[in-house]
């Protein structure tokens, strides 16, 4: 039935999927509808409105609307726009690099390393440099972990030291040096002005200088890590939002087998 304006014939709409010509999905398939949210130094008033609506349209979103705004303060406001992009990628092209290994639960690390390593492992975190924030180190490293997956220091074959936050880089490679730590996590959660490319990157080259770099698996995450990025500013991983203690501790043990490091 229906007909006109209001027609729900299924025949009306594309359910084509195309991953040449990938779009986002809001009501309907390739509809393109997507929601994005910034804050702009001008007031809350109906040209900022419209300020926000044309910095949509220029991003190539078609029947721009703003659906929320709020003053942040005099001159500062934030915007929620909804619209329909109109670009598309070919998703049938993309390429990334990931964390190859298969994620084990905490008890068959516990008898990975039993039978491939055979003794406890040494594992030392820190948020390094200025980073003050200890969220993601504790979800990793503290007994009762995070969303159900258990930290490293419930771990049986793991020794686990959280060294917290704002730990210069330079006591992170002197305390492990002392514990003859196997495994240095690195958690980075501020990224204004790329502070985490900074801090990550003089780590790895207070690592060089003292010729200790193949000494330690290195791995590090946060909200702006990913395993690409590690993987390029010298790190043997790297770990981004949706990934726990488990999928850490099994690239850890892996790649200490693999690399011989037992």
């Amino acid at each position: 039935m229906g007909s006109g304006l209001y027609s729900t014939d299924k025949k009306d709409f594309d359910k084509t999927l195309d991953l040449k010509n990938l779009k986002p999905y809001g009501d309907t398939m390739n509809d393109g509808k997507i929601q994005l949210s910034f804050a702009l130094p001008i007031p809350d008033d109906d040209k900022g409105i419209e300020a926000a609506k044309q910095i949509a349209k220029s991003m190539n979103l078609n029947e721009a609307s703003v659906v929320y705004h709020e003053k942040l303060d005099k001159n500062f406001t934030f915007y929620v726009v909804y619209g329909s992009l109109l670009n598309s990628i070919d998703y049938s092209s993309i390429k990334v690099s990931s964390v190859d290994v298969t994620t084990m639960s905490m008890d068959e690390v516990n008898d990975y390393i039993k039978d491939n390593i055979g003794r406890k492992l040494i594992v030392i975190g820190a948020s390094t440099g200025t980073d003050a924030h200890t969220v993601g180190i504790d979800a990793i490293m503290n007994m009762k972990g995070f969303a159900g997956h258990y930290g490293l220091e419930r771990y049986e074959m793991i020794d686990a030291y959280n060294l917290g936050s704002q730990v210069p880089n330079e006591e992170f490679i002197a305390k492990a040096v002392e514990l003859n730590a196997d495994v240095l996590l690195v958690s980075q959660t501020v990224t204004q002005k790329n502070i985490h490319i900074q801090n990550l990157t003089e780590l790895i080259e207070l690592l060089e200088a003292e010729g200790l770099r193949d000494r330690f698996v290195l791995i590090c995450g946060g909200p702006r890590i990913t395993h690409e990025l590690a993987k390029e500013l010298g790190f043997d991983a790297g770990f981004g939002p949706g990934k726990y203690a488990d999928d850490v501790a099994s690239f850890a043990v892996t790649e200490m087998v693999n690399r011989k490091l037992v």
